[in-house]
């Protein structure tokens, strides 16, 4: 039941996603009174699912969900149908309209996708506002794990910017600072920057949950108990830990690292219970834990969920358009990093339906989360417009480069060199695809996905 939600999900987000991308190349065309000759919502190779001919325009839908295109009259594009193009040009054909009108067409498809994303921003920051981890409530400082150690950070550690812009949300901020060259924290009372140690990030970027390298730091105080071991040592619920074999630890993060040193022994551990101090001995398991559950409430204390009016809404709907656009130049910079070695992390649809947000109820059943939703659809839709604009042929921005290059010296990019490029563009894009798919099989049968 939760991977068919997620499925639908992923299916909704792209074919809106899709059908809206594909009609800002449609209407432009349509309005330059271009002959458009399919709209496909998904690919078709070999046979289509659905498909309707109204007027000149054939309109389908394919079986292979990843994308979507509109084949228009008198243009290379990704079906490589090259025999109308021995033909003299037509008045209704791509190739014979203007380099401006073609240029408009072709940034359609982005365009769209940009100002989506912006709509659905600004919908949500009016509608939900932004709930966000506050750093500013960070009154403990941070708790880092090894990897985060490794990076430059220091338990206690209050984080002020990152490359000098003020860092608010824990959220953006341990993503930023993986992409980031310095951190500027509030230690001991005096504010030290320190370039982030990449060694660091590719530790951090090998674990499943990356952004868990830093914590708000809080006392560990025992929910519930969980294992028989703890059951049967005496620890109740509300005890606080305050240390751990005579040492001294006050936050959650210092007990986690020194049951970690103690994995598979027997340790003594001194707690806070009705304000008398109690000493208990109990078993470490193997990966390091008590097996019991931490109150989370003090989680709540660093929570902050920002407001915004309709007037607000619009200029912070943009904002975080272009946070997001922004965020996704930037891990450019780690996937190509040799030494982070970050094109290891990518993933592709396999990994994308599985993280997919749902709710989960008390009685265990499982629901959309439809904020949660738009806002992967918003960041996904700016994704996409980011990705085509890359001047790859036989993606948006492989076209507007020869449109570019047409306009600035006045010819045109000859015929064949645009097939062949496009040709060279398929199969990079089909083996950049293969790639993706096969770093999803193998992260299933290695069980890092």
């Amino acid at each position: 039941m939760e991977i068919a939600i997620k499925l639908f999900q992923f299916i909704l987000s792209i074919s809106i996603l899709v059908i809206l991308h594909e009609l800002g190349h449609f209407l432009p065309a349509k309005y330059f009174k271009t002959k458009v000759e399919k709209f496909y919502l998904f690919f078709d190779p070999w046979f289509s699912i659905a498909k309707k001919k109204i007027g000149e325009t054939e309109y389908g839908i394919g079986w292979l969900p990843f994308g979507g295109y509109v084949k228009i009259a008198g243009m290379v594009d990704e079906s490589m149908d090259t025999e109308q193009l021995k033909q003299p040009a037509q008045p209704w054909e791509f190739r014979a309209k203007p380099a401006w009108q073609r240029l408009i067409i072709m940034l359609g498809g982005v365009t769209v996708n940009f100002f989506l994303a912006w709509l659905i921003y600004s919908c949500l920051s009016l509608f939900n506002g932004e709930m966000y981890t506050d750093l500013t409530k960070f009154n403990n400082g941070i708790g880092v794990t090894e990897a985060g150690k490794k990076m430059g950070f220091q338990s206690g550690d209050k984080i002020v910017s990152i490359d000098g812009k003020p860092a608010e949300r824990l959220e953006n901020a341990s993503i930023n600072i993986l992409l980031g060259d310095n951190v500027t924290v509030l230690r001991n009372g005096k504010e030290v920057t320190f370039p982030v140690n990449k060694d660091g990030v590719a530790d951090v970027l090998k674990q499943k949950e990356a952004k868990l390298y830093i914590t708000p730091r809080f006392p560990m105080i025992i929910d519930s108990l969980v294992s028989p071991a703890s059951k049967a040592s005496g620890l109740t619920k509300g005890d606080k830990v305050v240390a751990v074999n005579g040492k001294q630890t006050p936050f959650f993060d210092e007990v986690s690292s020194t049951l970690l040193e103690n994995k598979g022994k027997t340790i003594n551990i001194e707690v806070l219970r009705n304000g008398k101090t109690e000493n208990v001995s109990t078993a470490v398991d193997k990966n390091g834990k008590l097996g019991v559950a931490v109150d989370q409430k003090a989680l709540a204390n660093v929570v902050t969920n920002k407001k915004y009016s309709f007037g607000e809404s619009i200029p912070r709907g943009f904002e975080r358009t272009i946070e997001a656009l922004t965020m996704q130049v930037k891990q450019f910079k780690i996937m190509f990093n040799s030494k982070i070695q970050g094109y290891k992390n990518v993933g592709g649809p396999i990994a994308i339906v599985k993280n997919m947000p749902v709710d989960r109820a008390a009685d265990g059943s499982i629901a959309i989360n439809w904020a949660a939703f738009w806002s992967f659809t918003a960041m996904f839709s700016i994704w996409l417009a980011f990705l085509n604009l890359i001047p790859i042929p036989g993606l948006d921005g492989g076209h507007v480069i020869f449109t570019l290059y047409e306009i600035i010296f006045g010819k045109p990019v000859p015929q064949k060199v645009l097939e062949n490029a496009q040709m060279i563009g398929v199969i990079f894009l089909l083996g950049l695809m293969l790639l993706i798919f096969g770093s999803d099989i193998f992260k299933i049968f290695t069980g890092k996905l």
